[in-house]
């Protein structure tokens, strides 16, 4: 299979798909504004304009055999709609990006065997489990840093953190592409992965030092009476795919 199309050639979408470009795929990219259009052009994506709220027909941008879901809509409505067209084009396989924000703090390291909270994307994620058409594998990635997204920007203007003494779960954008690439590489799908660092500090660890390697004030931080926390296990997408993670020491940025 040789022609992907990317829902979302934003932070992750974009890096994704040069790099599907370098491996000798043919790449559909879209955006949801025109001013990023050239952009997408300028790598050698083929760009399109995709907003799945607007429902019209994206029948051309569909017409491929792989569609990467990088988008943060939790329109419901909007992803029916989407897998309705979905159905009826030559799309084969789909990657859908979601987020370790489906599992609760319950103080606890979570697993894909774990209970959702029922939530809009929860509820998306069921949408493309359940389909018969196409065959669906679930990414539900951690906290994700890199390039211009850096933890030490976070929390600005006097914002204290919360929940000092719970734990990091965060991933490298570039851990997210070769995660992507190994899924496809594999032929892995029918599946449901959290994808996540192993290592997970402190918060108050892990904020200090990103904002005091980085010439910030030491960051204030929330005096929460009840603890909670999660420490998200990425032991499957290890264990299935093989994986060993690029950037596994969160301390070390």
């Amino acid at each position: 299979m040789k022609n992907i199309s990317i829902l979302g050639c934003g932070w992750l979408g974009k890096s994704l798909a040069i790099s599907m470009i370098n491996e000798g795929y043919s790449v559909k990219g879209s955006t949801t504004t025109k001013q990023k259009l050239e952009t997408l052009e300028m790598n050698n994506i083929d760009p399109y304009i995709v907003n799945i709220s607007e429902f019209e027909e994206f029948d051309s941008f569909l017409n491929a055999d792989i569609l990467i879901i990088a988008i943060t809509s939790k329109d419901l409505e909007g992803f029916e709609n989407l897998i309705a067209q979905i159905e009826n084009s030559s799309i084969q396989k789909v990657i859908f990006i979601s987020s370790t924000s489906v599992y609760a703090r319950l103080n606890k390291v979570m697993t894909e065997e774990d209970e959702v909270l029922k939530t809009p994307l929860s509820e998306i994620e069921n949408l493309f489990r359940e389909n018969t058409f196409f065959e669906t594998t679930i990414i539900r990635f951690a906290g994700l840093f890199g390039d211009v997204r850096q933890p030490c920007n976070w929390f600005k203007n006097g914002r204290k953190i919360p929940q000092p003494k719970g734990f990091v779960n965060m991933i490298h954008k570039e851990d997210c592409i070769e995660i992507i690439h190994a899924i496809i590489d594999q032929n892995c799908w029918n599946q449901t992965f959290n994808a996540c660092s192993n290592h997970h500090p402190t918060r108050r660890e892990f904020y200090t030092l990103a904002k005091l390697s980085n010439d910030f004030e030491v960051p204030q931080f929330e005096n929460n009476e009840v603890y909670e926390w999660k420490i998200i296990s990425s032991k499957k997408l290890q264990e299935v795919l093989g994986y060993t993670f690029i950037h596994d020491d969160l301390l070390a940025f």
